[in-house]
């Protein structure tokens, strides 16, 4: 229910804004305008320094701006002409009722939508409760199920500091720090009854009842509901609770899980959701199971094992990451803590209420793993790649033991990227000339993708290096502002305006700097290193950027050596280190770079999805072979990359520090013999058409199959309505916008 007594924000906003400009509060609470054709520019065209002081909110910059300045805009009638032609597309998009979903799956309702669970969403850089690939994902998941018309609800976590900020001290160590989000000037609404009272629900955390509110944050069709235990009637530590996304220790995660998990499940009942398909995000939200299972206890008074087979119908759970460290487990003391009231409700004892996350029963010992609870309550279960998929059935096989790996019973559905979050408008505005006008509703259509080859080189060099210098320039201020904020002497402060060159071959590294990812292998051979990147004549530059978790201190020195090299007067001109990594940084970095580099150790990789990004702009892959680049990258008949490049392909070693050097000397020799030589072939105007062609071949062969569009397909498809009928490709090839 919304609140029918108060204003919404949306209203309230409007009510400043004059009679032409008042469309841009509805514009500004719904963030389909992000990925929208006229994107920001409608915003910060406005006051561009405003738009950045305020971190690209938009209802920050209308309440913040002059009015003055809005009623110059309203008068200006080309403002008004884009304003209003924004606003019908707008209005088509949400009123659109034949959409690939209810032409495929009609059984997939708004009465009985698909409630979509997770820890952290990555929508918008306006909205800082991400992290990093799992939040990204899940905010590209909700922006092509709003496209594609599934009736869909997310369910989170809003943060009022959200992930830490990270800033660099001048020996080059990561510093932590935090930032309240202002809940009340952003594109959220807090959901209200019918006398305007917050709508709340209770849970009990150890002894204490914790009352538990929901913002509502509008992503196109798709509504994402975001609980918050920040309230004056809660306990002092219950309302930080919801305070940092992954911070505190093992007591401050369980807390967090129930909230997300138990809680997610009250809040959609308080406001008359029934979904017909829980989806779990990664296992920081398995708890939902259980409260799913004890209502369906108290509405039909049988006993857990009763009801389990249609607890297990109505969810599914995806898992993202082969590394141990990434699926939570609680030890049995802690789950005595918190759920000794609990499972009394399910009719079950401690033993049989342990044992659903146990990983080998009958170890008093063993501790609750959330993997293993969703595993043993999930009808269905995925990787997020093919290779993933293998491990995962590797991993878990112990859950299983009467079925050989191979029969394991969880799948793959590979991730993907939504494509018009992440395209930059210049190279859209090419597809739009050169393939389709609506290029993005075809995004699946490998017919689309092969007009590639139609662009002329010379226009999509121009458009690349076009976007290179912007990147350039982004990475010149954050580094400019960086030194200037820790106090570094004028002249090195001053030198970041000369950092990086258009001109110079330009590769592309951020990520989470956690060791396996290997953000320092480049430095293995510091001076092999150091005569490629510091090459007179065909030199090479490099952009870094990422965050350590705060308590991975391996993590953090791996920053710090990167930085000491930085420093290097034969480099400082051709590295870069850009702080505080975040969605902004990472749309200039995926849609600049010429090459993405990706190293972790195999087979750590789940998916990863930055490298497909740089695809649909025209960036080239050089990576291991893991996550989504094994079945991205594509090799001639001698081995040699068509679309990009493999890292170390023809080995596979157990000895860490030995497959560190075969991965680094492969490396070396992709820089020297492949990638350096095939950039500088250019012709008398400076184009590389070697080098043109093989980023054709990236696009053409990556963009239909890596997308957020096919990837809930599959999951519409072969997850949420199974047995439904329908060729991705086929039935894909024209979406309705």
């Amino acid at each position: 229910m919304v609140n029918t007594l108060d204003q919404t924000p949306a209203a309230h906003l409007s009510a400043r804004l004059p009679r032409s400009l008042k469309r841009l509060a509805d514009l500004a609470y719904n963030y389909w305008w992000c990925w929208a054709s006229n994107q920001v520019s409608l915003f910060e065209t406005i006051n561009p320094d405003e738009w950045e002081s305020c971190g690209h909110n938009p209802v920050t910059l209308l309440e913040s701006i002059s009015y003055e300045r809005l009623t110059q805009l309203s008068i200006d009638p080309f403002y008004l002409k884009r304003l209003n032609s924004l606003a019908d597309q707008f209005d088509r998009y949400m009123e659109a009722k034949d959409t690939w979903t209810s032409r495929v799956a009609p059984q997939i309702s708004k009465e009985h939508p698909v409630a979509y669970f997770c820890a952290e969403f990555g929508i918008h850089e306006s909205l800082p409760i991400y992290s990093g690939g799992l939040g990204i994902l899940a905010g590209d998941h909700l922006k092509s199920a709003s496209d594609l018309g599934v009736p869909m609800v997310g369910v989170g976590l809003l943060y009022r500091q959200g992930y830490f900020h990270q800033r660099l001290n001048r020996a080059g160590w990561q510093e932590d720090y935090y930032v309240d989000n202002p809940f009340d000037r952003m594109p959220l609404e807090l959901m209200k009854d019918g006398q305007g009272n917050p709508i709340k629900v209770e849970l009990q955390v150890r002894s204490r009842m914790v009352k538990v509110q929901v913002w509502r944050a509008q992503v196109g069709r798709v509504n994402l509901y975001l609980l918050d235990t920040d309230r004056e009637d809660n306990d002092p530590i219950d309302r930080w609770l919801t305070g940092h996304l992954y911070g505190g220790n093992q007591e401050t995660r369980i807390a967090q899980e129930i909230v997300l998990g138990i809680g997610g499940v009250r809040v959609l009942k308080a406001l008359g959701i029934e979904p017909g398909v829980y989806h779990l995000n990664e296992g920081h939200a398995a708890f939902c199971l259980l409260e799913v299972a004890r209502l369906e206890i108290q509405k039909t008074g049988k006993s857990f094992y009763d009801i389990e087979a249609s607890v297990r119908d109505r969810c599914v759970f995806t898992t993202h990451t082969p590394v141990p460290a990434g699926h939570d487990v609680f030890s049995a003391d802690l789950m005595d803590s918190f759920f000794a009231h609990y499972w009394d409700q399910l009719g079950l004892s401690r033993e049989q209420f342990l044992a659903l996350g146990a990983r080998r029963l009958g170890d008093p010992w063993e501790p609750f793993g959330m993997t293993v609870l969703a595993l043993r309550l999930c009808r269905a279960a995925n990787g997020v790649s093919e290779l993933h998929g293998f491990v995962s059935r590797q991993m878990w096989t112990v859950l299983y033991p009467e079925r050989s790996e191979e029969k394991v019973p969880i799948g793959y559905i590979t991730n993907g990227i939504h494509a018009s979050t992440w395209t930059a408008p210049l190279l859209s505005d090419l597809y739009a000339e050169y393939l389709d006008q609506d290029w993005d509703t075809r995004v699946v259509d490998p017919e689309l993708w092969a007009k590639i080859d139609q662009i002329p080189n010379a226009e999509l060099w121009w458009r690349h290096q076009v976007l290179k210098e912007c990147l350039i320039a982004h990475a010149r201020h954050k580094i400019r502002t960086a030194r200037q904020d820790r106090g570094e002497e004028w002249e090195y402060v001053s030198a970041a305006d000369r950092i990086l060159d258009p001109n110079i071959l330009t590769i592309g590294f951020a990520r989470r700097f956690s060791p396996y990812k290997r953000g320092d292998l480049l430095l293995r051979d510091a001076q092999r290193a150091l005569k490629i990147f510091g090459d007179a004549e065909r030199p090479v530059q490099i952009i870094f950027s990422g965050k350590a978790h705060p308590a991975d201190e391996e993590g953090k020195r791996i920053i710090q050596r990167l930085m000491e090299w930085c420093k290097k007067p034969e480099l400082w001109n051709r590295v870069a280190f850009i702080e505080d990594y975040d969605m902004y940084t990472a749309r200039k970095l995926v849609q600049g770079v010429d090459v993405w580099l990706n190293n972790p150790r195999r087979p750590l990789e789940a998916s990863g999805t930055s490298g497909q990004k740089v695809c649909l702009n025209g960036g080239i892959n050089c990576s291991v072979l893991d996550g989504w680049w094994c079945e991205g990258y594509q090799a001639d008949a001698n081995g040699k990359g068509i679309n990009g490049w493999a890292i170390g392909k023809d080995a596979n070693t157990s000895d860490q520090n030995l497959q560190d050097k075969i991965d680094s000397d492969a490396l070396y020799r992709l820089l020297e013999e492949e990638i350096v030589p095939l950039y500088y072939d250019q012709d008398k105007d400076g184009i590389p058409h070697g080098w043109v062609n093989m980023m054709k071949a990236s696009i053409k062969s990556n963009s239909p199959a890596f997308n957020t569009h096919r990837m809930i397909a599959d999951y519409v498809t072969q997850v949420y309505a199974p047995g439904t009928k329908a060729k991705v490709g086929l039935s894909l090839a024209k979406v309705p916008s």
